[in-house]
C-alpha cells in the first residue's frame, strides 16, 4: 500500500487530493493548522478503510516536519509528498512598495523554506521508494499581477528550488503543479468581498494532478490544463 504525506489537507485542494488518494487505497499522513477541521477530514478518510495519521501543526516547525516523516515511516515508507500548505500573505494584497517585510518573510518561510525542509527530511524514504514530490505552484510565479508580488515571488522561488532538486535527485520525480484558479479560502482572501463562485471547485484539479502522477512524466513544472482529457 503506497504512502503519501499531504500538507494543508484540512481544506481546499489538499483535502481534495487526500480524499482522492484514499479512494485508491493510499495510506496517508495529513496535516493542517486547525485541529478541528483536520480531525474531521481524518475521520472521513479513515471511513474509507485506509490508514490515516493526522498531525495538526505548523509546517514551519521543524518538530512538526519530523513528526510527519516519522509517521510515514511508521506506515511503511514514503512514496509521495504533496507540498500543498501555503499562505497568501496580507489581505487585501499590498503592492510591493508597501509590502510589510515581516509579512513577506513569513510568506517565504511557509511557501519556500517549509516545503524544502519537508523534502530534506523525507529524502531518505523517498530515495528508497524512487518516490515523487509535487509542490503546488501558481501562475503568479510566472506572470506579473499587481498585488501578487509577495505570493508570486515565493512560488517562483519554490519553482526554481524544484528545478535544481530535479537535477540533483534524478532518481525521483520532482513536480511543480499549477492547478489554476480554484474556489478556496485563500483565493477568496485574495479578492475580499468579491464573488468567486464562478471559479471551479478544488476537486476539479485533482484528476489532472493524478494523471501527471501516474504518467511518469519527466520532472518539471506542469499546469492542470495540460492534463485535462479532451
Amino acid at each position: 500500500m503506497p504512502v503519501a504525506i499531504v500538507t494543508g489537507a484540512s481544506r481546499g485542494f489538499g483535502r481534495a487530493v487526500a480524499g482522492d488518494l484514499a479512494k485508491d487505497g493510499w495510506s496517508l499522513v495529513i496535516d493542517g493548522r486547525r485541529p478541528g477541521p483536520l480531525d474531521e477530514v481524518s475521520r472521513s478518510l479513515g471511513a474509507l478503510g485506509v490508514p490515516v495519521t493526522s498531525i495538526a501543526g505548523d509546517v514551519t516547525d521543524p518538530g512538526h516536519v519530523a513528526a510527519l516523516v516519522e509517521a510515514a515511516a511508521a506506515l511503511g515508507g514514503l512514496d509521495l509528498v504533496v507540498n500543498n500548505a501555503s499562505t497568501l500573505g496580507p489581505s487585501p494584497l499590498p503592492t510591493l512598495d508597501r509590502y510589510p517585510l515581516a509579512a513577506l518573510q513569513r510568506v517565504f518561510e511557509v511557501n519556500v523554506f517549509a516545503p524544502l525542509a519537508l523534502i530534506q527530511a523525507a529524502l531518505p524514504l523517498l530515495r528508497r521508494a524512487g518516490g515523487t514530490v509535487v509542490s503546488i505552484s501558481s501562475d503568479a510565479a510566472v506572470e506579473a499581477y499587481e498585488g501578487w508580488g509577495g505570493y508570486g515571488s515565493s512560488k517562483a522561488a519554490l519553482d526554481q528550488l524544484h528545478h535544481v532538486l530535479a537535477a540533483e535527485q534524478p532518481q525521483l520525480h520532482i513536480y511543480q503543479f499549477d492547478p489554476g484558479d480554484m474556489r478556496t479560502e485563500m483565493y477568496q482572501a485574495a479578492f475580499p468581498g468579491e464573488d468567486i463562485s464562478d471559479r471551479p471547485e478544488p476537486e476539479s484539479a485533482v484528476p489532472p494532478l493524478r494523471r501527471l502522477l501516474d504518467s511518469g512524466a519527466p520532472s518539471g513544472r506542469y499546469r492542470a490544463d495540460e492534463w485535462v482529457r479532451s
